[in-house]
C-alpha cells in the first residue's frame, strides 16, 4: 500500500500525523535532498513539502515533476505561502492546456 508523506519544518507538519501521514520534520536543505531521494525510491505515493523546504531543492523536485508517482505537492508552511505552489499549478495546467487559461 502507497504511503503519505510530509517534508518540512518541525511545527509544520506535526500536525499532519494526526491524519495517518509520515510527518518528517527537516532541519536543513542537505536533509531534505537526501529525504526526498528516499522517499521517491519507497513506496510513498504522494510528497507534500513545504514551500520554505521546496524553495531549497527545487532542482531534486523538478527531477520528480513528471513521474507519476511520487506526486510532489508544494503546501505553504507555518509562516505562510511564498507562492511557488500556485505558480506550478498556473505552469502545469498552462503546459496541459496550451495556453493561459488562469491568469485574469
Amino acid at each position: 500500500m502507497y504511503k503519505v508523506s510530509v517534508l518540512g519544518d518541525r511545527e509544520s507538519v506535526l500536525g499532519f500525523k494526526a491524519l495517518g501521514f509520515d510527518a518528517i520534520p527537516i532541519e536543513n536543505s542537505v536533509e531534505a535532498r537526501e529525504k526526498l531521494h528516499e522517499l521517491a525510491r519507497a513506496d510513498i505515493a504522494v510528497i507534500y513539502i513545504t514551500e520554505q523546504v521546496a524553495a531549497e531543492i527545487m532542482d531534486e523536485i523538478n527531477e520528480y515533476k513528471d513521474n507519476v508517482r511520487p506526486a510532489i505537492i508544494l503546501i505553504p508552511g507555518k509562516d505562510g505561502s511564498l507562492g511557488i505552489g500556485m505558480r506550478g499549478v498556473h505552469n502545469a495546467v498552462e503546459r496541459a492546456v496550451g495556453a493561459d487559461i488562469l491568469n485574469n
